[in-house]
Order: C-alpha cells, then sequence, then structure tokens
C-alpha cells in the first residue's frame, strides 16, 4: 500500500519534474492576484468617490457599475472580458488582472466608502475650518483615515482575490489549479490536486497571519 501511495507521488510531483508546474502555476496565480487588487483599489476609490460626491448621474454611474458587477458571477465576467471584449489581446494573464480588478473594484468601492462613514463628520468639519476645499479635505484628511480603517477589509479582500484565480483555467490560462488538473489528467491520481489545496491553503495562512499582525499593530499605534 505504501509502494502504491510513493508510486502516485512520484508520478504525480516528481517524475518529469511536475512540481515546477504546480509552482509556476502559483506564480501565475500570485500574479493576477496582486495585479487585480492594484486595479480594483485604483477602481474601488474612484467609484467610491463618484458614489458619495453628491452628484446624480456621476452616482448613477456608479450604482449600476456596482449592480452588474456584484449581480453576475465572476466567472462569466472573465469569459466575456476574454472572448469579447479584450478578445483581440493576446495576453491572458494581463486580460485576467483586468477582469478581475474589475470585479475587486466594486467590494473595494463598499469597502473604502465604509471607511469614509467611519470617519467622524468633526475631521471634516475641522478641515473646512482651515479653508480646505472638498478634494484636499478627501486628500489630506477623510481618505487617509479612510484607509486605514479600510485595511483590514482589504486583506480579505486580497485573500478571497487570491482563491477566485482559481477559474481562470476556464480561458485556458494556466493557474496553479489548472497545472494540478493538467497533471491528474496525465496520472489519473488526485494528488497534485491535494498539493495544489494544500499550496493554496498555506499561503492563505501566510496572508492571514500577515494581516493579524498588522491589525495588531494598526491597534497599538491608534492607542498612542
Amino acid at each position: 500500500m505504501f509502494a502504491q501511495f510513493y508510486d502516485k507521488i512520484y508520478l504525480s510531483l516528481i517524475y518529469a519534474d511536475r512540481w515546477k508546474q504546480l509552482f509556476k502555476g502559483l506564480g501565475v496565480t500570485a500574479e493576477i492576484t496582486l495585479g487585480a487588487l492594484c486595479v480594483g483599489i485604483i477602481l474601488g476609490v474612484l467609484i467610491c468617490l463618484m458614489k458619495i460626491s453628491g452628484k446624480k448621474p456621476l452616482q448613477w454611474i456608479a450604482d449600476i457599475y456596482l449592480t452588474v458587477i456584484r449581480g453576475t458571477p465572476m466567472v462569466v465576467q472573465l469569459l466575456i472580458m476574454w472572448y469579447f471584449v479584450l478578445v483581440a489581446m493576446d495576453n491572458k494573464v494581463l486580460a485576467a488582472i483586468i477582469a478581475f480588478g474589475i470585479n475587486s473594484g466594486a467590494y473595494v468601492a463598499e469597502i473604502i466608502r465604509g471607511g469614509i462613514l467611519a470617519v467622524d463628520y468633526g475631521q471634516t468639519e475641522a478641515g473646512r475650518s482651515l479653508g480646505l476645499n472638498y478634494v484636499q479635505n478627501m486628500r489630506y484628511i477623510v481618505l487617509p483615515q479612510a484607509f486605514k480603517n479600510a485595511l483590514p477589509p482589504l486583506g480579505n479582500e486580497l485573500i478571497t482575490l487570491f482563491k477566485e484565480t482559481a477559474i481562470v483555467g476556464y480561458i485556458a490560462l494556466k493557474d496553479l489549479t489548472r497545472a494540478a488538473d493538467t497533471i491528474r489528467s496525465a496520472t489519473y491520481s488526485p494528488v497534485a490536486l491535494f498539493t495544489a489545496a494544500l499550496l493554496y491553503l498555506l499561503v492563505v495562512l501566510i496572508l492571514t497571519r500577515l494581516l493579524a499582525m498588522f491589525e495588531r499593530r494598526l491597534r497599538a499605534s491608534d492607542k498612542r
């Protein structure tokens, strides 16, 4: 029994250096995750500012964006982005980053908006009493505090993005999940899939640990 188990591990991970496929796929997953988070933060801040601008046309655009993106499955958005919107693009990683970034932007917008609402209104009034206009008030007073409030949920969004990228195989992009499934189809063994699951879990645990440490530092700085 042990010999059979070893043979499966050997064929799935060691033979032909198949483990390298998994780590290469993990690199693709990380690249998409970090790129999408950057796009999502930029887009999310923009949509959030449109949402709270008080100007009806901008609020309508923000509401439509939030409703459509949050109301449709991510996998459908990815397929539409690759096969229709970015059909002329030859870079699947960039297409995935854009698709996931647009999706993440809808959730980041609400996270940032929650962070802004958590800032005491007296801070805004104090800024106005100093002669700051709306843009200066948001830039120097409100947004820095809002980002501090929003950092923990933004960290959770990073973890969610990391796991959601597992669907990029739908556009034939070889991420960690697709690499594991390719090995599984060649070996008829689930070892590669279990290994991929362990890699996902390990990265999530590391990120969770880092976020917990960061939150403790934020709380400690608030008490000073």
